[in-house]
């Protein structure tokens, strides 16, 4: 966390010395109150006695905690969550640049648990630990310096109290509990997959009558996560009494020191009374960081799985020397060799092809037989393994991936409508685009009349995935998304799995004038009408030939 920590170094430290100032104003309000009222017990009916500067002091250090605490409290919880945002924005960050091959190593809600569920769990470091620690050490020390001075060998009794409460105890605690902090949270985030695999296959578990094992499954999670979470309470409770004895020890110590020194004549009665009232509030500080301290087991799993994703090379990278991409020219593959992990034979083998500039060419074949494969290829979601692909004569291997990605554009049946409205989705093609333009795509994707009907038309809620609009529908949203993308190269796959028979061929007829200008490779199932495409190849055996 030391890179967002530096990041965040002023927000954090203005939060760290309001936490400093909180906790003196606090332990300097019960130390005056303290010495105030016995001071004027012992004074009894003597008029010399001031009352209205001590008790102006103590009035004065109650708001001044209060206003401390609500201003440290505002700062440190802002600062945390800016410092959570930072950790989200560069987590989502490595995980856009896996490919689809790594993602799929990943259990589903996995990645979802560790942007939000791990990065939570990160705040305990700083707001229960860091802050904590810090305040006891910097407090804790001027505390036994004031002590010392009235009472030499009592601040040094403070000083050694401090020293084992304040990082002593939260180590041996941290290590007591760091087995079950990482159980704790692998159990969280597990439950956390578990019910986003059980929500995506809802309607599998009850066609199959499987929701009992489903409903078995978690209740195993669940009470794994409680077990674990149990145990990490108990060591803050063990925590919070090992503060108990601390404070009771260095309490006793101060009295027995103290009635000496009283006996003695060395020490007021008042300051002695001060001095162990403001004792008891240095030691308050100390609850938080029992707590976090018992938490560190788990921030240090979360910390290790956030890292581990934040460490993780993506498996397509760009060339330290990349070359620029053409506005337009020829898609071209040669000699592609591809292979699954694990697969006993590859799934192309020396395929050719090539598509001019403005050409359509559609590309049928068996399920399995490498379609999809190739366009992610083309794509360089993949690298083959053999073969080289071009785009204008520049190998896509020496161009930069967002070069290629913004001069080719994937459709396939999984293209995502996003929760929102039909504007915001469509502004992902062109986040530029105005009224005008919109419109002027959803007329070409034949949707324009249908968003018309709409009351608040562009600005209509879609639902989560675009479950408001029928599948045929949310396949023309996707398209008119496209269109207004800049790329010159459409890559189609199987972009009309799911619709009928009609739709399939209104969706075709309409890809011509739609896909205008462009170079398109349409990998599908369904059957072409004439005019579709300009020719069409069969993918098999690992290589295109002409139909």
């Amino acid at each position: 966390m030391l890179p967002w920590l530096a990041r965040r170094r002023r927000s954090l430290l203005a939060a760290l010395l309001l936490a400093c100032c909180t906790v003196a104003a606090g332990v300097g309000l019960l130390s005056v109150a303290g010495w105030f009222l016995t001071a004027a017990f012992l004074a009894g009916a003597k008029l010399a006695f001031d009352l209205f500067a001590p008790s102006a002091l103590v009035r004065g250090l109650a708001m001044a905690r209060i206003a401390l605490r609500y201003a440290e409290r505002v700062t440190g919880h802002g600062a945390t969550l800016d410092l959570l945002a930072d950790m989200r924005t560069a987590v989502f960050g490595a995980i856009m640049r896996l490919s689809p091959a790594q993602l799929a190593g990943y259990r589903d809600g996995d990645l979802v648990a560790r942007l939000a569920g791990d990065i939570d769990a990160l705040d305990t470091l700083y707001l229960l630990v860091i802050v904590p620690a810090l305040t006891a050490l910097a407090l804790g020390g001027g505390f036994s310096l004031i002590t010392g001075a009235w009472l030499p060998p009592a601040g040094w009794l403070v000083l050694a109290a401090m020293l084992v409460a304040a990082c002593v105890v939260p180590y041996c605690l941290a290590r007591a509990a760091g087995a079950s902090g990482r159980r704790a949270q692998e159990a969280a985030s597990a439950a956390r997959a578990f019910v986003h695999e059980a929500v995506q296959a809802h309607a599998d578990l009850a066609a199959f009558a499987a929701e009992p094992r489903a409903d078995a499954r978690f209740g195993d999670a669940v009470r794994s996560l409680a077990n674990a979470r149990d145990s990490v309470a108990a060591a803050g409770s063990a925590g919070q009494f090992a503060q108990q004895l601390i404070m009771g020890g260095c309490l006793a110590g101060l009295l027995w020191l103290g009635l000496d020194a009283f006996r003695a004549g060395a020490l007021d009665g008042a300051v002695w009374a001060g001095l162990v009232l403001g004792l008891l509030a240095l030691f308050e500080v100390l609850g938080p960081l029992m707590r976090g301290a018992a938490r560190l087991g788990t921030a240090a799993a979360a910390g290790a799985r956030v890292s581990a994703l934040l460490h993780e090379p993506p498996a397509v990278a760009d060339e330290p020397e990349v070359r620029a991409l053409p506005p337009h020219g020829a898609l071209q593959a040669s000699g592609l060799e591809y292979s699954y992990p694990g697969a006993a034979r590859p799934v192309l083998a020396g395929l050719d092809l090539r598509v001019g500039p403005g050409e359509r060419v559609g590309i049928v074949g068996e399920s399995g037989c490498g379609k999809s494969t190739l366009l992610a290829l083309l794509m360089r979601i993949h690298d083959p393994s053999a073969g080289a692909i071009s785009y204008g004569g520049v190998p896509i291997r020496l161009a930069a991936q967002r070069e290629l990605h913004a001069r080719c554009t994937l459709l396939s049946q999984h293209s995502p409508v996003f929760m929102g409205t039909l504007r915001s989705n469509l502004l992902l093609g062109d986040p530029q685009a105005d009224e005008a333009r919109l419109w002027q795509a959803l007329q070409q994707a034949r949707l324009a009349d249908f968003v018309r009907s709409l009351d608040h038309g562009l600005d209509t809620w879609v639902g989560e995935a675009g479950r408001l609009l029928s599948v045929g529908q949310a396949r023309r949203l996707c398209l008119a998304r496209a269109i207004l993308a800049p790329a010159a190269v459409w890559l189609l796959d199987e972009p009309t799995a799911g619709l009928d028979e009609q739709a399939q061929q209104a969706f075709f007829g309409d890809l011509g004038r739609a896909a205008a200008g462009r170079t398109v490779v349409l990998a599908t199932h369904a059957r072409l009408p004439a005019g579709a495409v300009d020719r069409v190849l069969r993918l098999e055996g690992g290589r295109l030939h002409s139909c």
